[in-house]
């Protein structure tokens, strides 16, 4: 006996939708490896539809007042805590994450975020009105952008959503927001409840694969294009927006340098940086996943994060005793599979280096030592499970290391030195910097990369700032 798939849809103008030509994707859990849905694989038509909603809405959105948008932004935090089981059961089935992970570590910031932005309406900056040339006044007016396409990843589906269209609709723009072909199931949701707050055409979903991605960036509506993803895709949407010169704001990858100082408290800093590395299986942009450790305390530091890997569990959504859940799809499998497959002979497993079963897509926590600067798996992203480990002598050949790659998103220093940890914070060339720690984010401080990392950023006033353009207004007082 067959079990009926569910039936996710498009959100465009208030209402949902399939794709106008009915083509479809599987949608597959990845806890299992069983196809549980189908979603619009979604054409030229379809975004043609979104866009046209967005742009007829966006005239009386952008008209409302700061308060208006900061009330629509707070009733929408507080349906996402109202419906919060239904949003981690559709998050769970879209990633496999832990339940209990999902509704403690997810969900609390969503909503706390949306109404940081929705304060952030009220709070726009700008330089005071003034005479800087006589008998004339200049004013300085923020206004919202207009139309945004958005693209969210697969990693943290329902997070990154929330990054992208509540400071665009702070701001006064409308958005049309495309979810990862592999994840859309919790976007609809949303969909469903930012639909019954917000007018018409104000907040559009289009669900489809990367061609879909790709007509919504090169549709001449837009005046911006966001998108969190892969550097390869980063720069095709950079390519493609410069054709008509759109904004572009991307959240790429990262390769996160750990500096750990001989200093340093081992068994706390392999504890923290374990989690930091394992969490979400390593698919988070800033993970605590390349380590670099003194060499007068690195085969200690090893040991130890090898008992710990050893000792973290991986499984199903509901094991409430499992730090993460599964890789998310079967050709990111594949991928971390390879890095670790393709090790060179001066490397050396420590732990892990193996799927967990044969359901779904569950990697080992995975220790590798004995690696060089060039080395692969060192200077490209793995975004999974696998933490490295490289022996350095001093504070220079720490900071040539960190600081060798293509990506530039977050870093951290583990040192009670406070003067090496300044110095350290000034010179690692890194969008972030923790000290002592790793991961944390708040919604009032910036998060976003340099070099391949992209550029832009998401969280606090300046990522709200992005999703706003300046006018320089100038009157006479004759």
């Amino acid at each position: 006996m067959t079990t009926e798939l569910r039936r996710l849809r498009n959100y465009i103008d208030g209402e949902f939708r399939d794709a106008a030509d009915g083509r479809t994707i599987e949608v597959t859990n990845p806890a299992t490896g069983e196809v549980y849905a189908t979603s619009p694989l979604s054409g030229q038509a379809d975004v043609d539809a979104a866009m046209e909603a967005a742009a007829a809405a966006f005239p009386a959105w952008r008209d409302t007042t700061p308060s208006e948008r900061q009330r629509v932004l707070l009733k929408i935090a507080d349906a996402f805590e109202e419906r919060a089981e239904e949003l981690i059961a559709a998050e769970v089935e879209n990633t496999g994450k832990p339940v209990a992970l999902t509704a403690s570590e997810e969900i609390p910031p969503m909503v706390d975020q949306i109404r940081f932005f929705a304060g952030a309406a009220r709070l726009l900056e700008g330089r005071s009105a003034g005479e800087y040339m006589e008998g004339l006044t200049s004013i300085v007016r923020r206004e919202p952008v207009g139309v945004c396409a958005q693209v969210a990843p697969w990693n943290y589906p329902m997070m990154m959503a929330v990054w992208k269209f509540a400071p665009a609709l702070a701001a006064g723009n409308t958005v049309v927001l495309k979810p990862s072909d592999t994840t859309p199931a919790s976007t609809v949701l949303m969909a469903e409840i930012i639909g019954a707050i917000v007018p018409k055409g104000v907040f559009n979903v289009v669900c489809g694969d990367r061609d879909t991605g790709r007509a919504m960036v090169e549709h001449p509506t837009p005046a911006m294009a966001s998108i969190t993803g892969s550097v390869r895709a980063g720069m095709q949407v950079a390519e493609s927006a410069a054709k008509d010169v759109k904004r572009v704001h991307l959240e790429l990858g990262g390769k996160a340098p750990v500096v750990v100082f001989e200093d340093t408290d081992v068994a706390k800093a392999v504890e923290d940086i374990a989690t930091a590395g394992f969490f979400n299986a390593g698919q988070d942009c800033t993970a605590a996943t390349r380590v670099l450790v003194h060499e007068s305390i690195h085969d200690e530091f090893v040991a130890a994060l090898a008992k710990a890997a050893s000792e973290t569990k991986t499984g199903q959504p509901d094991d409430e005793d499992v730090l993460y859940g599964p890789l998310n799809n079967a050709n990111q499998l594949k991928q971390v599979s390879g890095f670790v497959d393709r090790l060179p002979a001066h490397a050396k497993v420590e732990a892990g280096g193996h799927r967990v079963g044969d359901k779904g897509y569950f990697y080992a926590p995975t220790v590798v030592s004995g690696l060089k600067q060039d080395d692969e798996i060192i200077q490209n992203e793995v975004f999974g499970p696998v933490i490295t480990v490289q022996s350095f002598t001093d504070e220079a050949q720490a900071l040539e290391y960190a600081n060798g790659v293509e990506y530039a998103l977050a870093s951290s220093v583990w040192t009670k030195d406070h003067a090496r940890a300044m110095r350290m914070s000034k010179a690692l060339d890194f969008g972030c910097v923790w000290i002592n720690t790793h991961i944390p984010l708040v919604a009032e401080m910036p998060h976003g990369g340099f070099k391949k990392s992209g550029y832009g950023k998401d969280l606090s006033a300046y990522g709200f700032e992005d999703y706003t353009r300046i006018k320089h207004v100038m009157t006479s007082l004759g």
